[in-house]
């Protein structure tokens, strides 16, 4: 196990306008599984300031037409998730929080040798980043109650989110591995 002080909590595009916009029941249920998502990640928040680990956060920059562009109201990490004084915002342009980012320096400047994930969009920026987050050398916790998608195609969120799950908790290379906790277990 490690300790706080080597661990960082990543919560990844958590932001007002993550899911697209509809309002029709499969919309509506994966807002109500978004609010969810953030309820567990805010507790979990609480729980790593208080246990003296790093907490960063990790917001997508996107183009201009789209519904998390930069400095629109969707852009905005959502207000349970509020960054607070000290804790570094990450902004990213593709799936992967690594990639052209400073997360690794930001993590490696810290001693911070495990990381802990949870937010949004479970199949692209979700996956990307665990994955990632693997080949740089970290050990990774998959909050598995602690991320989240809307439907797509033919699959459910539901679906997608157990795929995914399913599939991460058996990523890993020979030195570091990905374990899938609930959110009350992660830390």
């Amino acid at each position: 196990m490690f300790a706080p002080r080597e661990t960082a909590l990543i919560v990844i595009d958590v932001q007002e306008g993550i899911l697209p916009a509809g309002d029709g029941p499969r919309q509506q249920a994966a807002a109500t599984a978004l609010d969810g998502v953030v309820a567990r990640l805010a507790d979990l928040q609480v729980r790593a300031r208080a246990a003296g680990a790093t907490l960063i956060h990790v917001q997508h920059d996107a183009p201009d037409d789209h519904r998390l562009a930069k400095g629109t109201p969707g852009w905005e990490i959502r207000r349970e998730l509020t960054p607070q004084p000290g804790e570094r915002v990450i902004h990213k342009t593709t799936c992967d929080s690594f990639l052209d980012t400073d997360l690794k320096p930001a993590l490696l400047e810290r001693g911070i040798r495990h990381v802990i994930i949870g937010g949004c969009m479970t199949p692209f920026c979700i996956d990307t980043s665990v994955r990632s987050a693997i080949a740089h050398g970290f050990d990774v916790t998959l909050v598995a109650d602690g991320h989240t998608t809307c439907d797509m195609g033919g699959l459910t969120f539901e679906q997608i989110i157990d795929h995914h799950n399913t599939v991460l908790g058996w990523f890993g290379t020979a030195t570091n591995k990905v374990v899938l906790k609930m959110a009350a277990d992660a830390l």
